[in-house]
């Protein structure tokens, strides 16, 4: 089979990068049972892809009596904290981002708030290889809306159709397929997508190391 050649790789940040997917759902976990909410069996895989606004506003929905401006504060208060005591890269992440930006123009589409963000690609010496990140609090809707990898092809001046969105998460996957984009799944092994978006996925890759230049060109 002949390869298709990209032109720039947008990374997803939570679950893809960053092995975050775990202190997210203990901070929130924690949180919702705090201030009297109720954890149900699919809020995880729910939260993930949502943008700040969306996911606050369903913890309310949970049963915490605050406001979401409030809850979503309080939260990534929390995160930044945990993160002091450092960034949980995913094995073979720092490698890949080196890799890939060697060749291609890479950009980043992430549900984390801005401030999350910046904490992580400057703690992990990462921001240098980015030409662009977008937070899904800077567009209208979060994953699995299109709009936060619309904005990143739209800030790296390149079609969505030549770009390739590297993505963990079941709304993360539908995300970069609304938008165009081919996608290349790297499931979670403790949170794994789910079938249906699984389908959607033009490869599926057991690890970042089988991330390569070669497989993109």
């Amino acid at each position: 089979m002949l390869g298709v050649v990209m032109e720039a790789c947008v990374f997803d940040l939570d679950g893809v990068l960053v092995d975050s997917e775990p202190v997210w759902e203990q901070v929130r976990r924690a949180y919702v049972a705090d201030h009297g909410g109720t954890w149900q069996p699919d809020t995880q895989s729910r939260l993930m892809g949502m943008s700040t606004g969306e996911g606050a506003a369903y913890l309310r929905e949970l049963g915490v009596r605050l406001t979401p401006d409030e809850i979503a504060e309080s939260v990534i208060d929390q995160m930044a904290e945990r993160y002091q005591d450092g960034v949980p890269l995913l094995p073979g992440a720092r490698e890949a981002v080196q890799r890939l930006a060697a060749r291609f123009t890479l950009g980043l589409a992430s549900s984390s708030p801005r401030r999350l963000i910046d904490v992580v690609l400057d703690a992990s010496e990462l921001r240098e290889y980015f030409v662009t990140t977008v937070s899904t609090e800077e567009v209208a809707r979060g994953k699995p809306a299109p709009d936060g990898y619309l904005e990143a092809a739209r800030r790296l001046e390149i079609y969505p159709k030549d770009c390739v969105a590297v993505e963990d998460s079941s709304n993360g996957l539908r995300s970069a397929h609304a938008a165009g984009m081919r996608v290349i799944a790297v499931p979670h092994a403790d949170y794994p997508p789910d079938d249906d978006a699984l389908a959607i996925a033009w490869r599926v890759l057991p690890d970042l190391d089988a991330l390569t230049v070669e497989l993109l060109t």
